[in-house]
């Protein structure tokens, strides 16, 4: 198929994510340049009719399983949309009551079975990239797997990369601020502790390496700044001394392999120079250092990227929306984003797949 096919899952039953799925339909599927696999419930879908009507319901084509490429090809040829029911052969009951805003033990199925369905579509299927819609972590950590942190360990494992190494990384593109996470969905303690030469090293090797693709970059090799733990990056060690002792180190290892790193810098006003154009990439070094500046800068326009997966995988920048959840008032404007943004990375991650 000439145009790609996006694969989109449908995250919590609960959350927004059904019937934003629905809501991006009524923008002509194909005309922006790809086509969607929809993989959500049927049972959950139908409970929307009323809360998205001007959906194209009648051009639903529901598959038990994933379909192969003829099979789609012909369903898009028509101007129809597949929507596969990733629950169809699962325990999970097809008709079922969903409440929104309050998940259930089996919506925690329902999300996983479609991550899981998302992943064959585009390992072995027809799909040329995975979007993922927001899930509850508590919610599968409590029904289905208490180790669950969210999408990007899952995904990393799925793909066979190594479960805490820095082979991956969680990254953010919007339009002037691209950042990537050395640590994801760790305790601020833990994540401290995470901080070290080794990680910090093996996290900038990831980006030098697939950073630049798909991506607008100012500066070849992709210009990387990694932002300070303590107050003005400790200041010489009057304010800690992590930044010397376990930044600097690896900065200047990463250097001597011909990494563009600079750093560690000032955290408070990094995210700025940054968006000025001085840095292609920021390496925040927790969870809420990177997200803070990416929601203030961008909340809404900014894309989740899986870097460094063997597929491409993108998602939102906002969670379940459980407030808004059955509602009709969920904003679609950030998944048109990174659809876009999806589209732009596919054409640098083929041409980076193909490189030696």
């Amino acid at each position: 198929m000439e145009v790609p096919v996006f694969a989109l899952t449908q995250g919590d039953p609960a959350g927004v994510g059904p019937e934003l799925l629905l809501a991006i339909l009524g923008d002509s599927p194909g005309a922006d340049g790809w086509d969607p696999l929809l993989i959500a419930e049927r049972a959950v879908l139908e409970n929307l009719r009323d809360v998205v009507p001007d959906a194209p319901w009648s051009r639903l084509r529901f598959f038990d399983r994933l379909p192969s490429a003829d099979q789609l090809r012909g369903v898009l040829a028509t101007g129809d949309v597949a929507v596969v029911d990733p629950v169809a052969d699962a325990t999970a009951p097809r008709k079922r009551q969903v409440t929104p805003g309050r998940p259930q033990a089996a919506d925690a199925i329902g999300a996983m079975a479609a991550l899981d369905t998302g992943i064959e579509a585009v390992r072995e299927g027809p799909a040329d990239a995975l979007v993922t819609l927001p899930l509850a972590k508590a919610g599968i950590a409590q029904h289905l797997r208490p180790d669950f942190r969210g999408h990007t360990d899952y995904l990393a494992e799925a793909a066979g990369l190594e479960r805490y190494g820095r082979d991956y990384l969680m990254a953010f593109l919007s339009n002037d601020l691209r950042v990537a996470l050395l640590t994801t969905h760790l305790p601020l303690t833990e994540a401290v502790a995470a901080v070290h030469r080794d990680s910090v090293l093996e996290a900038l090797r990831c980006l030098h390496r697939h950073a630049g693709a798909g991506t607008p970059t100012v500066h070849n090799p992709v210009k990387i700044a990694v932002a300070g733990l303590n107050p003005h990056a400790g200041e010489g060690g009057l304010m800690g001394s992590e930044d010397e002792e376990h930044l600097r180190p690896a900065i200047t290892a990463a250097r001597a392999e011909g990494i563009d790193a600079y750093g560690p810098e000032s955290a408070d006003s990094l995210f700025a120079r940054a968006r000025r154009g001085e840095f292609d990439w920021v390496l925040a070094l927790y969870h809420d250092q990177g997200l803070v500046a990416v929601k203030t800068a961008a909340f809404g326009a900014a894309a989740n990227w899986t870097l460094g997966l063997p597929f491409l995988r993108t998602s939102v920048d906002h969670g379940t929306a459980y407030d808004l959840a059955g509602t009709g008032k969920a904003d679609a404007a950030p998944l048109r984003y990174v659809l876009a943004q999806t589209k732009a990375l596919l054409k640098g991650f083929r041409t980076k797949s193909l490189s030696p």
